[in-house]
């Protein structure tokens, strides 16, 4: 049989839905790894770049944000988990370049298909990389940099608040963030926040040194920041007085008793251990200069956000994966942001401006949303806290 003319195969197999998808999966099956990134240990970003890198220390900060120490420490703490056996078939990815692509995704946002092309690899084979290193970081770092709150590490938090920002009893500020996401499949409006985008909630406590104490994700964009907190973790911790809050306390120099306390915004509800701004209506001095303290000792968990995002950027685009996933990534650059609080402290390019931006804007802030009044009890605590901040010598 004399064989098809080449018009002809190209008319049958137009003609033809399954023949098309057969030559299809023949073409992307071509090559088990394709001849540009057979090529990444000569060409790919990690081998031609990152070596240099570290002979110029500002240099490499800018590129994986964190200095050569700090990376080296945060290397040996995943480098076993990260190291992949070796095949008959292929080298694998060093744990090196595995921890170098995360970084790089996290701190700029790029698209995997970008990094795939940067650093001479799969686009899945990157979107595995980024996941898993994420993960391992997370489970690596957690107990050493965001352990679960002692008795002792709160009471340091409470004098630290009261030495710096002359607040006293607060053992954390709390805040909420919506971090933007692709609309997840079959999910109606249930991650559709009132900032008209899809977002999860990452809730926070800062200490007065603007490092997480505690996080949660994965509250739905719908809800707002207080709805977050009422289905919260430390929510429940908090109600069964079981999150190790210290016993109540005088208040220093005096002999006023009060319990501790975290700080919140106007969205979250006013409880004995959660103080929040008077309303606006209606303020006389005190209320007013009371408001005018909370929101100054507020500013570390502001703070610490906006840190959080100047440093890892990725939080700054829509992450494109589902929400489950896009948790993993939002708790990894939380507990990298405690490990370069912790190891690179203020000499971090990214709290220094942050800091500044908020010694220069220290307005009180309001975005309309408003809860119930709070239990007698948690009235009164506040009216004992503003007459003492308000007769307290500056």
């Amino acid at each position: 049989m004399a064989p098809l003319s080449k018009l002809k195969r190209n008319i049958l197999i137009d003609s033809n839905p399954y023949m098309k998808w057969k030559l299809f999966l023949e073409k992307s099956r071509r090559y088990g790894i394709h001849p540009i990134n057979k090529r990444r240990k000569k060409f790919g970003e990690f081998h031609h770049l990152y070596v240099e890198l570290r002979e110029y220390p500002e240099k490499f900060f800018e590129y994986l944000r964190m200095s050569i120490s700090t990376y080296d420490f945060l290397l040996s703490k995943v480098n076993r988990r990260l190291t992949k056996i070796m095949t008959n078939y292929r080298s694998p990815i060093s744990a090196d370049e595995r921890l170098v692509v995360t970084l790089r995704y996290l701190a700029t946002g790029l698209s995997f298909r970008s990094l795939a092309f940067a650093f001479r690899m799969g686009k899945s084979t990157v979107s595995n990389i980024v996941f898993e290193t994420c993960q391992i970081i997370w489970e690596e770092l957690v107990e050493e940099f965001m352990p679960i709150p002692t008795e002792n590490c709160l009471k340091k938090v409470i004098a630290d608040y009261f030495n710096r920002w002359k607040f006293p009893n607060c053992f954390g500020s709390i805040d909420g963030k919506h971090c933007q996401i692709r609309c997840p499949p079959n999910s109606g409006s249930h991650y559709f926040n009132y900032l008209h985008y899809f977002s999860v909630v990452l809730q926070a406590v800062a200490d007065a040194d603007k490092k997480f104490l505690t996080i949660e994700v994965g509250g739905r964009g719908k809800q707002s920041y207080g709805g977050t907190f009422a289905g919260s973790t430390i929510f429940n911790l908090l109600e069964s007085n079981l999150f190790n809050v210290p016993r109540p306390t005088n208040l220093p120099n005096t002999n006023i008793e009060l319990p501790h306390f975290l700080i919140g915004d106007e969205a979250y509800p006013l409880k004995s251990y959660l103080m929040r701004p008077y309303p606006r209506r209606g303020l006389n001095p005190k209320k007013e200069y009371f408001n005018k303290c909370l929101s100054t000792a507020r500013k570390c968990i502001e703070c610490a956000f906006g840190i959080l995002c100047a440093k890892w950027r990725f939080l700054n685009k829509d992450i494109e994966t589902l929400p489950d996933k896009a948790c993993i990534l939002i708790k990894c650059a939380c507990i990298l942001h405690n490990l370069v609080r912790d190891k690179d402290g203020d000499s971090d390019l990214h709290y220094r401006h942050i800091s500044e931006q908020y010694q220069e804007n220290n307005q009180p802030a309001f975005n309309g949303r408003m809860n119930n009044r709070g239990s007698s009890r948690a009235i009164e605590i506040r009216e004992q806290l503003a007459d003492y901040l308000f007769h307290l010598p500056t």
